[in-house]
């Protein structure tokens, strides 16, 4: 009977112990997770973190840069004119900034959003908006007017003209061999 109280005994005191052990590594401070989906990438990115499904050697020191998507170097060019608040090519995503010519009181916003890499005229969406202050007190607005298509339309041309020119490129550096076949000698 006294083996049976000390055995009780010692497991309530194991038991309380774990408890309190428990309990301590609650408190430990954990690393704070970034909300924001977008700069939680920029940091993984910036310390090499990632996930690769399947080991493949295609590709392998080859890199898509944003300056061979013919669709953005086009957006890129065709809004030259005016400086940039947000352009993000993962996110497919180009805004400028307020763009005034001779009334500082109006200016516009252009926004254009890539929904394929594709050249194609569903593959952009371009929208303007337009800033009007009267006395420091400014109202925005979207506008839809030809403007919209003929920045579109410009954007689509010129990526044309740089898939040709890429696609000319590409040929011209491709290995000009014959193929022979081993099976027909």
């Amino acid at each position: 009977m006294i083996i049976y109280k000390n055995i009780k005994f010692f497991l309530l005191i194991f038991a309380i112990a774990s408890l309190l052990y428990g309990c301590t590594q609650l408190n430990k401070a954990k690393p704070a997770i970034e909300p924001n989906g977008k700069l939680r990438a920029q940091q993984n990115v910036i310390e090499g973190k990632g996930m690769k499904l399947f080991k493949s050697n295609k590709n392998n020191g080859t890199f898509s840069f944003a300056s061979s998507n013919p669709l953005w170097k086009a957006s890129l060019d065709t809004l030259s004119f005016v400086s940039l608040a947000n352009a993000d090519y993962s996110g497919g995503v180009l805004i400028t900034d307020w763009y005034s010519e001779e009334n500082p009181d109006e200016a516009i916003k252009i926004t254009i959003r890539f929904l394929s890499n594709e050249i194609r005229a569903d593959g952009l969406v371009v929208n303007l908006y337009k800033r009007i202050c009267v006395n420091n007190v400014c109202s925005t607005k979207e506008i839809k007017s030809d403007l919209n298509f003929q920045i579109k339309d410009k954007i689509l041309r010129q990526a044309a003209i740089y898939k040709i020119q890429s696609d000319k490129t590409f040929a011209s550096k491709r290995s000009k061999k014959p193929i022979i076949d081993k099976d027909s000698k």
